[in-house]
Order: structure tokens, then sequence, then C-alpha cells
């Protein structure tokens, strides 16, 4: 099982393996204060793509077709989600305010149908 939870939002221990799947660190949080498995920053949109989306949902079709294609050149980006996956829970962290329009979104979709391949 994938989810997908606010970086924001205390851990518990359902979480499984937490992978940050932001290019950026999230503003306000300590480094030392956050449990990660692993920052993924290659995972995350480009830095053009990011800007370009701007957390805009009228551009949110189009942000996901063009990040999945990012994600499907880079597939070593992501395979960590993948092999964690396969073992146990997993929580991909964002920072991102729209908790429908943002890349840990796209990405659980992406990574989640891989997983049935």
């Amino acid at each position: 099982m994938i989810q997908i939870k606010r970086v924001y939002e205390p851990e518990v221990k359902a979480d499984g393996a937490r992978f940050l799947v932001e290019r950026l660190w999230p503003r306000g949080v300590k480094k030392t204060d956050l449990r990660l498995d692993a920052w993924l920053k290659e995972a995350a949109p480009s830095t053009e793509l990011r800007q370009w989306f701007s957390h805009d949902p009228e551009k949110w079709p189009e942000f996901s077709r063009r990040y999945r294609r990012e994600l499907a050149s880079r597939p070593s980006a992501w395979r960590p989600i993948l092999d964690a996956a396969r073992r146990g829970p997993v929580t991909l962290l964002y920072s991102a305010r729209d908790p429908e329009h943002n890349n840990a979104r796209a990405l659980l979709q992406f990574v989640s149908s891989r997983l049935r391949d």
C-alpha cells in the first residue's frame, strides 16, 4: 500500500517507509525533526515543470502527463518506492497545500501502476 501525506502531518506507525518526494526542502521543517527513509529529489518534477505548473489546478492534466514522461525516463528515481512498497506500507511526503493537485498524488498513480505490472 502506498499513501500520500503532507509533510506537516504527524508521523504514525502505519506510515511504513517514508519518502520525501520534493525537490526543495519543505519550509518550516527542521531536517532533524523529520523521520525519512530517503529524500528522493530526483523523483520530484523538474524545476522547470514545477515552476510551469505553479500549483494551478487548471494545468493539472497537462502537468500529470509531462510528469509521467519525466518519471518514465528516470526509473532509478522512483525504484526505491516500488521496492519498498513490495515489502510493506509506504508514505510519500509532500508539502503542497492542495491535497488533490500535487506531485505526490501524480507519483502515487504512476508507481501504483508499476506495482500491478
